[in-house]
């Protein structure tokens, strides 16, 4: 497995990380957990050294099987997780709560879940409006003085905020969707992180599964899945996206691969500093995933792609309007 380096103080991890979520949060039923374990466990003797969970995912469930499945190995990995979500929910819907005493009181959750005394890198999971990001930067700085995080990252960020943050506790990574189904993210995210020197962690590389190939009009989600309510994943949506996948799978085809490795090898193909972490439930699918770092794509495939796609505008917004909000502050 490749390497790739986050940010200018040198956080070395795998060219394609695993996000965790998915083992227990937002696509139906939660993963047996020692299946959850085997599919971790298995991803590191893969090569894979980067795991990404979060407290809100469960909650709290994920961080704990992370922390079972990487204890034995602790020191040969990086684990990333999340505060900003006050937990258990008030009223059952999801809150934000980044005043410092409460990401104080979080970290500590954390690490006794993650079975670690220090967290390898530390995301704010979506700004706080009512708490001034110098203030969740100062106070992550703290922690990072008294040895229990070693890394500072955002998720789903403005510009703006990321220089505000990045001023008072320089920033190793933002985690942000970015996709070839989502490109927002080259207009004004990925310039100012080359010029901080910050690294890119795309969630959701493989548009939350659709970039597969594996999902088409026909199909049914599970009711506790996220998608149900996403209106990118409306019949009438899946329908007028479709262009894209049969793309991916032209080009898969022609290189003896699968259209997900495409669609990975062409967000590591952006920047050096930018790593994908898909998640699954699957080994297959995780030895699929794993299997598009080796795939070079020539600059005639990637002008090929940019041309296709030129002629492809996807349909249906990735988020329903409340949760929208949330992201670009």
């Amino acid at each position: 497995m490749q390497k790739r380096t986050l940010g200018r103080k040198g956080l070395e991890v795998s060219a394609l990380g695993l996000g965790c979520m998915g083992l227990s949060h937002g696509y139906g039923p939660a993963t047996d957990t020692q299946d959850a374990i085997k599919l971790i466990r298995t991803a590191y003797e893969r090569g894979v050294t980067f795991f990404d969970t979060a407290q809100v995912y469960g909650p709290f469930t994920n961080e704990e099987v992370v922390g079972e499945a990487l204890e034995p190995i602790r020191d040969q990995v990086v684990i990333a997780t999340k505060f900003g979500f006050e937990l258990p929910s008030p009223n059952g819907e999801q809150s934000l709560n980044s005043r410092p005493n409460y990401i104080r009181q979080s970290v500590d959750g954390s690490l006794k879940r993650l079975r670690t005394d220090v967290i390898d890198l530390l995301y704010q999971h979506r700004v706080d409006p009512d708490v001034p990001i110098e203030d969740v930067a100062g106070t992550v700085k703290d922690l990072i003085a008294e040895g229990k995080v070693r890394h500072f990252g955002l998720s789903e960020a403005s510009a703006g905020t990321i220089r505000r943050a990045h001023a008072v506790q320089p920033i190793t990574a933002l985690q942000s969707e970015y996709s070839l189904w989502w490109r927002e993210p080259e207009n004004e995210i990925i310039p100012t992180l080359e010029e901080l020197g910050i690294g890119l962690v795309p969630f959701s590389p493989l548009g939350k599964g659709f970039l597969t190939g594996t999902i088409d009009t026909n199909t049914k989600f599970d009711g506790n899945d996220f998608r149900t309510i996403v209106p990118r994943f409306s019949q009438e949506a899946r329908k007028a996206n479709q262009g894209l996948v049969d793309l991916l799978g032209q080009i898969a085809s022609a290189k003896h691969g699968k259209p997900a490795q495409i669609a990975l090898a062409w967000l590591l193909a952006r920047k050096p500093w930018i790593v994908p972490i898909p998640g699954t439930t699957k080994l297959h699918r995780l030895e699929e995933n794993i299997g598009a770092v080796d795939f070079e794509l020539t600059a005639g495939d990637l002008q090929r792609i940019e041309e296709a796609l030129s002629t492809i505008t996807v349909q249906g917004d990735r988020y329903p309007a409340h949760l929208q909000a949330r992201v670009g502050r």
